[in-house]
């Protein structure tokens, strides 16, 4: 006999389970972000297996444990946040243009996902076996993404490209930092106001950054770069 002849065949039924069972986890995420949204961060297994229309059992027929559930949400969110900020790195227009669109997607985000976020920042961290949380994940990704952005301006412009990613790291720290802290107490500021003073800060950092290396920007113009 051949080596093919005695090698097992692949078991189908097998295979078929576990697209089911993957199916299976993909719907009752979905019917957890719908729990979180209506009940908040403090989600029980229970509201998350009420939306979904099973009993409470029948998670753990798809999850090894809360854990293993929160993991799951975790994924399903970062990638959420992640495509629906992907266009920012694609900018055009004038640098106010830029930032205010980039502020306005971050803080959009926040305020349409309170819920989420809050429980990310509560819960996430504990199922995650190698000690992050998703909130950290998105915030890396973004400011990794920024990092670059920035760094192609600066090289463009002849300035010290070293700077990049403390800046990076720093700007999306202001912004998330402030818009998490919004949500919970926002003093009176509402969103648009918010966005406002976050474009406005940003604009700031910036223009010191570059001003320090002796170029000098309209907020309000196109950006030109030289030989553009």
């Amino acid at each position: 006999m051949t080596p093919e002849a005695d090698a097992p065949r692949p078991d189908g039924r097998a295979a078929r389970w576990a697209g089911q069972r993957e199916r299976r986890r993909r719907e009752f995420v979905d019917a957890a972000l719908r729990a979180i949204a209506e009940h908040g961060p403090e989600v029980s297994t229970e509201q998350i297996a009420d939306e979904a229309g099973v009993a409470r059992t029948r998670v753990y027929k798809h999850f090894d444990d809360a854990a293993d559930l929160q993991r799951a949400i975790a994924h399903r969110a970062t990638d959420l946040i992640t495509a629906e900020l992907a266009p920012l790195w694609d900018p055009s227009g004038t640098p106010m243009q830029m930032i205010t669109v980039a502020v306005g997607a971050h803080t959009g985000w926040l305020a349409e996902h309170g819920n989420l976020y809050r429980f990310l920042t509560r819960h996430a961290y504990a199922g995650r076996r190698d000690g992050g949380d998703a909130v950290t994940d998105v915030k890396t990704v973004i400011a990794q993404q920024l990092t670059l952005l920035i760094e192609h301006y600066l090289e463009t412009f002849e300035l010290d490209v070293r700077i990049s990613e403390p800046l990076a790291f720093g700007l999306v720290g202001l912004v998330d930092t402030s818009a998490a802290r919004w949500l919970d107490n926002p003093r009176g500021i509402d969103l648009p106001e918010l966005a406002g003073l976050l474009v406005h800060w940003i604009w700031r950092i910036l223009d010191d950054a570059l001003r320090a290396g002796g170029i000098e920007l309209d907020p309000h113009a196109p950006l030109l770069v030289p030989g553009g």
